[in-house]
């Protein structure tokens, strides 16, 4: 086996040694908004997802954590498949670039991204979907949406930890007025 062909165990680290990590370092994550677009390359729509977490139930962005020896575009398309479904065909290019950068905070207020368990740096990229998505894993629900739909101020208010902030600096990326 070469270096390179490493077994990518989910839990590279234990539970504990984890939680150790997360209280001193920052932690890579990435995020991605999907989107569909038409032959010509413009938007028709934004998916998001349906979680619920701390006994709430949200609209979020797919995101998660970039693994030991694990490329960005690998991570990407891990966690796209994992949330949308192996026959999600997203559209990464070789060497994707972000949007934006978001560094999530335990301390809410520091900036508009907070994740209470760590100190997270996370690399935002739109990624074109061409096929078939259903939620996976712990994903309720994928609903797909208008740019109009997403800019709806609720919707936008409805999701936690800086979502929203994220989709709406993706539109505004996209040349959708915000």
């Amino acid at each position: 086996m070469s270096p390179l062909e490493l077994d990518r165990n989910e839990s590279w680290l234990s539970r504990e040694e984890l939680d150790a990590a997360r209280e001193r370092l920052p932690i890579l994550y990435v995020d991605a908004v999907p989107v569909r677009v038409d032959d010509r390359g413009v938007l028709t729509a934004v998916g998001l997802l349906l979680r619920a977490s701390d006994g709430k139930i949200n609209r979020e962005l797919v995101s998660g954590r970039v693994l030991y020896h694990e490329r960005v575009r690998d991570a990407l398309v891990r966690h796209l498949e994992k949330d949308l479904g192996p026959m999600a065909l997203p559209q990464i290019p070789a060497s994707p670039q972000p949007f934006t950068v978001a560094e999530y905070f335990p301390t809410p207020g520091v900036t508009p991204f907070h994740d209470p368990r760590q100190h997270a740096v996370s690399l935002v990229f739109v990624v074109p979907v061409a096929g078939d998505c259903q939620p996976q894993q712990d994903a309720l629900d994928l609903a797909w949406l208008t740019p109009q739909e997403a800019m709806d101020p609720g919707l936008l208010a409805d999701m936690d930890n800086g979502h929203g902030v994220l989709l709406r600096q993706a539109l505004g990326h996209l040349g959708h007025a915000v």
